[in-house]
């Protein structure tokens, strides 16, 4: 199994849709599925389940998936110390949530600019570790967003975005302009794994213990409440499919979008200076 196709499986199987994937991997989808096929070729297992309602795993995917991400973190520990060790101007950036976000795009044009001989490399996380991997060393830097806890880290906010409840677009609540979290006890809501940092969680979970099904990825939530009907909560800047709304929390802190290091650098510290004014243009 080569890495990249494990990525490109990973890819697939945490957007749980060929297109997303694509466009997540800057590829088309015909050489992306051909790399699925032939990967499951090669374990000898079906790892995907392809319907006209979508993508889902099946036990054998579900298994592979743990595993690939182990090996891909590995993976990229091992680049980052043959950098290091060869003396090459490296930054592991970590990035969670909305990649299409403006504002990192500024932020990706004008690193470029000032630091052209640096190799930038990006770690998507998912929504277990809102670090994006600081704690594990496996990132330099991360542009993600809180709460989480920040104990030995540098946080700077960049932006504070309100946040909603991801609910069918045939929910009771979804014509609301507005609701509390009250409108929404006794509701099942799509929650994160044992283990997730706490205040990341509390946050999420709207300061409650929720029941429901649990997830690590974005699409992973919206399925979640297309198929079982489940709520949660989203920043309001971020678009669901069709079948889906997000309708404002009135009683909800915003979610701050921050730059977030362990240790500092010139490189480090050159991109949390230009993180504060792309965000701020």
């Amino acid at each position: 199994m080569e890495l990249r196709t494990l990525r490109y499986f990973v890819a697939v199987a945490e957007e749980l849709h060929f297109g997303r994937a694509a466009a997540r991997l800057h590829m088309s989808q015909p050489p992306l599925s051909r790399a699925i096929k032939q990967l499951e070729t090669d374990v000898g297992a079906v790892l995907l389940l392809r319907s006209a309602a979508g993508v889902t795993l099946t036990p054998a995917g579900t298994a592979l998936l743990a595993e690939a991400r182990a090996l891909l973190d590995q993976a990229d520990r091992a680049r980052a110390r043959v950098a290091t060790a060869a003396g090459a101007p490296t930054l592991t950036v970590g990035i969670l949530g909305d990649g299409a976000d403006p504002a990192a795009n500024r932020l990706a044009d004008a690193y470029r600019r000032q630091h052209p001989d640096v190799e930038v490399r990006v770690r998507d996380a998912d929504l277990t570790d809102p670090t994006c991997g600081l704690r594990a060393g496996l990132v330099d830097v991360a542009l993600t967003r809180g709460p989480f806890d920040e104990t030995g880290l540098t946080v700077h906010e960049l932006r504070a975005d309100p946040v909603g409840a991801v609910l069918r677009a045939d929910d009771p609540l979804a014509g609301r302009d507005r609701l509390a979290l009250a409108d929404l006890t006794g509701r099942r809501w799509f929650r994160f794994p044992d283990g997730t940092d706490p205040v990341w969680q509390a946050y999420w979970h709207g300061g409650e213990h929720r029941e429901g099904p649990v997830v690590r990825a974005v699409q992973e939530c919206l399925q979640a409440v297309l198929w079982n009907g489940t709520v949660g909560l989203m920043p309001l800047g971020h678009r669901p499919p069709g079948e889906l709304v997000v309708v404002p929390l009135a009683d909800m802190a915003p979610s701050p979008v921050v730059v977030a290091w362990k240790d500092t650098g010139p490189l480090v510290r050159s991109l949390g200076q230009l993180a504060m004014a792309a965000y701020r243009a």
